[in-house]
């Protein structure tokens, strides 16, 4: 009886997983083809399509693109999020409100809207389009996240730790660098992941902002517009298994800390 009352939840598991997975599947599974288009019949396996990948400058630098904007708008945004959400949280005022609100703002608008705006900024300004303009944009539309996450794990407890720091003779600095970020690192580890992982899938402000330096997603776009081909699986399943990879390795970390913690 208990397996017919749980029957139902697994079912909707089973297909809401198949809906977000099989398309992923189906094209990791045709990169392996050694056909010239990546439909059936499949024949292979072969990885006669990950080795024009690799021997593809422009897609290989176009991935070291994504990786060097990635990490470094990751790391920008979850440094600015965290002293953002520990000012606020620490130095409460009639307008704490506000402030939470104008940093959450950002996340209510569109990448469009928000490549747009910049793009048009940056040209007033005559600044070239860049990395640096990339990565930039990517700060942006991330800093709201980051600040949301670090936030919320700012509890009272933290706040008691700090004022024990304090009694003991520790100053603003060392409680902050010896207290205050060590409890924190599992959330500011995620809200890193987090960002890495936006800064790496984003397209329309890479598209936006990018001119001869491009990342990986445009690069795929243009790709595409030549047609399928197995070419293009192969260097979205790159992209997948480096995502996937980064993923499982956050997983690992945040259960060494929770053990090293317990």
């Amino acid at each position: 009886m208990a397996f017919w009352r749980t029957l139902p939840g697994w079912v909707y598991l089973v297909l809401a997983f198949g809906f977000i997975f099989l398309p992923v599947a189906i094209l990791v599974f045709f990169s392996f083809t050694s056909r010239d288009i990546p439909l059936p019949p499949f024949e292979g396996p072969s990885l006669r399509w990950y080795n024009k990948v690799l021997n593809n400058e422009r897609l290989v630098d176009a991935l070291i693109n994504s990786v060097i904007v990635g990490v470094g708008s990751a790391l920008v945004a979850t440094t600015l999020g965290f002293l953002a959400a520990y000012s606020i949280a620490r130095n409460t005022s009639r307008f704490d409100g506000l402030m939470r609100y104008a940093m959450m703002a950002p996340i209510t608008v569109s990448y469009l809207i928000v490549g747009m705006g910049l793009l048009i900024s940056l040209h007033i300004m005559g600044v070239p389009k860049t990395l640096w303009t990339l990565g930039a944009g990517h700060v942006i539309i991330n800093l709201p996240l980051c600040f949301g996450i670090v936030f919320a794990a700012l509890g009272e407890h933290q706040r008691n730790i700090e004022r024990a720091a304090h009694d003991l003779g520790a100053n603003d600095f060392q409680t902050l660098s010896r207290v205050t970020v060590p409890m924190l690192r599992p959330s500011l580890f995620a809200a890193f992941c987090i960002s890495f992982t936006l800064s790496w899938d984003e397209f329309i402000i890479a598209f936006l902002l990018t001119r001869f330096e491009v990342t990986m997603p445009v690069m795929l776009f243009e790709m595409l517009r030549t047609g399928l081909n197995p070419e293009i699986n192969a260097a979205g399943s790159i992209v997948f298994g480096i995502s996937m990879t980064f993923v499982l390795l956050a997983i690992l970390l945040n259960l060494r800390l929770r053990r090293k913690n317990a």
